[in-house]
């Protein structure tokens, strides 16, 4: 039987609701099911195919490295330094890579702001500032905040880790463009909403954004094949 884990009471300005990590189908059904009863285009956008696809990274360290690591370069650049810094750290974790020369680094194929990035994290996580093993049991907003407060973390990723290595319920990646761009059809825009005027519309869809998020990234796909555009990344 599985064993769903929930979080504490979440903060006033996060109204105050519980809920489970994304971490199986049901879960995801159990949200769907949530959001139309919170929000009649949720619920349009279920019935017109929007079917949100579970999709899982690693938690921990080497899993927000790896969302370091493939910042704005491709699938494949991303795959093949990838392999080069984890078959020169096995056990990638805050102490193995704190501890690593910058040449093991750099051949690797890391650049020198991803470095620095991953050595801040490291060094946030060792000192406590960044608690990681407990991100899932904080509300999102303060689960991003202790992210984005470690130099080099911006909000998109803070957000997609805590999303899809966590599975919270709640986390929201409002500045990405595809979520940006499935809102504005979604509520039949004529330009695309900022994030900050996403994230206001979101509201609505607490505790359950991040499935919100994954029901908006499924509509992207349907009406983009449906009028024969291509799927940007």
């Amino acid at each position: 039987m599985r064993t769903t884990r929930t979080f504490p009471a979440i903060s006033p300005d996060a109204a105050g609701v519980t809920g489970p990590l994304i971490d199986s189908e049901a879960v995801l059904r159990e949200g769907v099911a949530a959001l139309a009863a919170l929000d009649p285009v949720m619920a349009r956008l279920a019935a017109e195919g929007a079917a949100p696809v579970l999709r899982k990274r690693p938690p921990g360290f080497a899993g927000l490295a790896g969302i370091v690591v493939g910042q704005q370069i491709s699938t494949a650049s991303a795959a093949a330094i990838w392999g080069r810094l984890t078959a020169r750290l096995p056990d990638l974790t805050p102490q193995a890579l704190a501890a690593a020369p910058d040449d093991l680094l750099r051949e690797a194929g890391l650049s020198a702001p991803k470095i620095r990035t991953l050595r801040a994290a490291a060094a946030a996580i060792l000192d406590g500032t960044l608690p990681l093993d407990t991100l899932h049991a904080l509300p999102a907003d303060e689960a991003h905040r202790l992210l984005v407060a470690v130099h080099g973390i911006g909000p998109w990723t803070a957000d997609v880790y805590l999303l899809f290595c966590l599975g919270h319920p709640d986390a929201f990646p409002a500045g990405d463009l595809a979520l940006q761009e499935a809102a504005r059809l979604a509520d039949g825009l004529e330009t695309r909403p900022s994030a900050a005027a996403l994230v206001q519309r979101a509201d609505a869809w607490r505790p359950w954004r991040g499935v919100a998020a994954k029901v908006l990234w499924a509509y992207y796909r349907v009406a983009k094949a449906r009028d024969g555009a291509p799927l940007s990344s």
